[in-house]
């Protein structure tokens, strides 16, 4: 960085700063902006590589706060207070601005380096942590180190503790204005950049925010004056500048902030649906809360005399905001009347859906946002010779340290250790616990005699909170099992079990009638349904009778078990490999599916890979000879990774020669822009593949099986029925006849179309790469139609009669299509 220029030293007061304070605000605006932007952009993209996993997820997180954590701290001790703030703060920026380019080029290669490491079967979370720290650490640490860098010259150089006190209350309010430029990022890129563009678009329009934000920051610094304050000393050692209190305080409440939004973002991302958008939503509000919070605490901090007390009572208050949200997540919201699936456009759907996210998770962020000025007003108050820099980084650095705490703790061993009842639990003590330290000076000052109300007041506040942390109710079985379909669900049966996961909450549920239903996250991922079952089975069964005499196989997503189990029936079967990302899902299925999926957890051939299925087959050197897939549904957030070109070409690379793969692609809660892009990216990788077709109990279109070989398909019928017919493969053919194919003719006679049929079909149909992941976009958009049998007629007719496909006797052959004309 340049030295500063010599200038005639003005001494600074908070009056003379407020010319500037517009321009000021809109700095930290656009840099939060652009944050978020780089943050949401960087996470798709690393996930492609170390997986979505929760400890995928956890490197991330801990990865990119750990390093805004360190700017915060290390900008005081190694860039001389000599330096103009402005000018340092504009080259922090460009700085971003240049690493944002270099992170998005630098990503694939990233990628390759980590596939390679992994190769050798180091996969685990320090191999991870170590891709996000390779990419992200200097881009954060740059981030972190604008709020040190710009209070060094916000903070008045008067010597009077009011204006010391004043200067750190704008910091509040500047820190709010940062928040508010990421409220309108996360929109921007989720709504808006890269649902018409791709990840490419959204990072140079977050470079240029950066470099536009350095220039005005230069520019500035041109005409704002500046001299050193005698307190911004460059300190040579670590130790905190304030009150040891104050920092484990607002720890506790950046603790409390992130686990809060880990349980309330999975329980509302189930009650109205996971999609892309519905996170950008939560995420939005919950920083419109922060933000708010955080203007309103800077305002109160500038006239405090008791800052840390008042940050006690926040908490306190924090700890009944966090009741509040409990209540109306178990109480309230899932019983609104809402029938996602009357609105004309999904925008209307997202006008009550940001209604239900400002019902809820508004009140504890807007507490959580206050807290920050506060405590830095209180680490000012208690610092011997308080430095802006020092006390602005060190109180951001704790409350950062605290909220990767959180965001591990909650998601990774509370949840699935406590359920969401219980970890809510935990965040009302935590506070209580906050408030309590922060309170010591009233409870200090009762017990000697003095100022006895408060401390009652508080004694019934805690009593009062105990009392609600004791009457938390969990959320019902109901919304878990069927989510934004629960109001409308007339006939749901009994919860059989209920569970709450690492990565996903499980509802199994039992109908009157004695049907099973396997519910992953609010939506029914599998059941004993006659068209249910058919389905799972011909996942597992046309690709095993297309391949031949498959010897190993890889099933993504192990659901209620039965496609893996479907597989335990070759008699040839070696290996089967199944990923699944949730523990707790294979022995729930294994209890009440056991028969359904012939024990196959159990079977000596099974190994169960707890792991993300990308990162599985991009970090394995297996080959298989049929890869079946029956992932979530695309417009679940991260879902679209299972179904983009470069997904179905790792796939490809992994099958063994004549090797099968078959993709699960719902019609149903679809539409048909989302339907094509899904063909048309399998076509793209297996320009051979072909489409059957499953209906439901009313013969109309439900969803379809995509099949792709890397070689030319051709279907033997008469072999197949042979294989059938013989004794060995007696259990395969029981399978087939348990869901109403009585022979290979029943079960082809499903086909739908194929690639050369479709090329008019698909001529409009966008490709899902993993560089614009469109296709969560697009089906976050369809997630609530009903089009299923419209988009199979749509599709059937472009079938022809295959009669290359099929090869076989005359009068098997004409049978078939007989069959398939019928």
């Amino acid at each position: 960085m340049p030295d500063q220029q010599t200038a005639t030293p003005i001494r600074q007061t908070t009056s003379s700063i407020r010319p500037f304070l517009p321009a000021l605000l809109l700095l930290f605006i656009g840099s939060g902006c652009a944050a978020l932007i780089y943050e949401i952009v960087w996470f798709q993209l690393l996930q492609l590589a170390v997986g979505s996993s929760a400890i995928s997820l956890g490197a991330l997180l801990g990865t990119f706060m750990g390093g805004m954590c360190l700017g915060s701290l290390l900008l005081p001790r190694k860039v001389s207070p000599q330096q103009h703030p402005l000018r340092v703060y504009a080259w922090l920026e460009i700085g971003i601005g240049i690493l944002g380019l270099v992170v998005l080029f630098a990503i694939p290669w990233v990628d390759r380096l980590y596939a390679s490491i992994a190769s050798f079967g180091m996969n685990g979370v320090f191999s991870r942590a170590f891709v996000a720290a390779l990419c992200l650490l200097a881009p954060t640490l740059l981030m972190g180190a604008s709020l040190p860098a710009i209070a060094r010259w916000v903070e008045s150089t008067s010597q009077s503790e009011e204006a010391s006190q004043e200067g750190i209350s704008w910091l509040g309010f500047f820190y709010g204005g940062n928040i508010a430029g990421a409220v309108f990022g996360c929109l921007l890129a989720g709504f808006y950049l890269l649902r018409v563009y791709d990840m490419a678009i959204a990072t140079y329009v977050a470079v240029a925010i950066n470099f536009a934000v350095g220039g005005l920051a230069w520019m500035l610094a041109e005409r704002a004056p500046y001299t050193p304050s005698p307190r911004a000393s460059q300190p040579t050692s670590f130790s905190l500048s304030g009150s040891p209190i104050a920092f484990t305080v607002i720890a506790i409440s950046g603790m409390c902030a992130l686990g809060g939004e880990v349980i309330w973002t999975r329980l509302l991302a189930m009650m109205i649906g996971a999609t892309v958008y519905t996170f950008s939503l939560i995420l939005a509000v919950f920083l419109v809360g922060l933000g708010l919070g955080s203007s309103a605490g800077a305002l109160i901090a500038r006239t405090s005399r008791r800052p840390l007390v008042l940050l006690g009572w926040t908490q306190l208050l924090a700890m009944f905001a966090i009741a509040w949200t409990a209540y109306m997540l178990a109480e309230s919201v899932p019983y609104w009347p809402v029938n996602s699936v009357i609105a004309s456009s999904p925008w209307f759907n997202f006008q009550i859906d940001l209604v239900r996210a400002f019902w809820t998770v508004l009140p504890p962020a807007l507490f959580w946002g206050a807290s920050f000025p506060l405590a830095m007003a209180a680490v000012n108050k208690t610092a011997e010779q308080p430095d802006p820099a020092r006390v602005a980084g060190e109180t951001y650095a704790a409350n950062t340290v605290g909220a990767i705490l959180g965001a591990l703790a909650f998601s990774i061993f509370l949840v699935p250790w406590l359920g969401t009842q219980g970890a809510q639990r935990v965040l009302m003590g935590l506070a209580m616990v906050a408030a309590i330290l922060a309170l010591l000076p009233i409870i200090k000052a009762a017990a000697s005699g003095h100022k006895t109300l408060p401390a009652v007041i508080l004694i019934l506040s805690i009593g009062g909170g105990i009392w609600l942390m004791r009457g938390l109710a969990p959320v019902p079985w109901l919304p878990l099992a069927y989510g934004r379909r629960a109001i409308t669900t007339t006939d749901p049966g009994e919860p059989l079990y209920v569970g709450e996961g690492m990565n996903s909450s499980i509802v199994i549920s039992q109908l009157p009638s004695g049907r099973r239903y396997f519910h992953v996250s609010g939506k029914v991922e599998a059941s004993t349904e006659p068209f249910d079952m058919r389905l799972q089975r011909m996942l597992g069964h046309v690709s095993g009778l297309v391949q031949g005499d498959p010897k190993s196989v890889l099933i993504v997503g192990f659901g209620a078990g039965v496609t893996a189990g479907s597989f335990t029936t070759y008699p040839d079967m070696k290996k089967i490999v199944i990923c699944e990302m949730e523990p707790k899902i294979p022995p729930a299925a294994t209890m009440y599916f056991g028969a359904e999926n012939y024990g196959v957890l159990n079977d000596p051939r099974t190994e169960v890979h707890y792991d993300d299925a990308r990162h599985f087959i991009l970090t394995t050197q297996q080959k298989f000879d049929v890869i079946t897939s029956d992932p979530i549904h695309p417009w679940v957030k991260g879902a679209a990774t299972l179904y983009s070109k470069e997904y179905f070409e790792l796939v490809k690379q992994h099958l063994n020669p004549g090797g099968v793969v078959t993709q699960w692609v719902p019609l149903y809660e679809s539409d048909l822009a989302s339907v094509k892009s899904e063909i048309a990216t399998f076509f793209e990788v297996f320009p051979n593949g072909t489409i059957w077709a499953n209906n439901n109990q009313d013969n109309e279109g439900y969803d379809v099986v995509l099949l792709g070989q890397a070689e030319p398909t051709k279907i033997d019928v008469d072999k197949i029925q042979k294989q059938l017919d013989s004794p060995s493969y007696a259990r395969v053919a029981k399978s087939l006849s348990d869901v109403g194919f009585a022979s290979a003719i029943d079960m082809f006679a499903t086909y739908a179309g194929r690639e050369p049929e479709m090329h008019a079909f698909l001529r409009d149909a966008e490709i899902n790469q993993d560089r614009s992941l469109r296709l969560q976009y697009l089906a976050g958009m369809g997630s609530n139609y009903q089009s299923a049998t419209m988009i199979l007629n749509e599709i059937e007719k472009t079938r022809g009669l295959p009669i290359d496909l099929f090869t076989g006797s005359q009068v098997s052959i004409a049978r078939l299509f007989d069959e398939m004309k019928r």
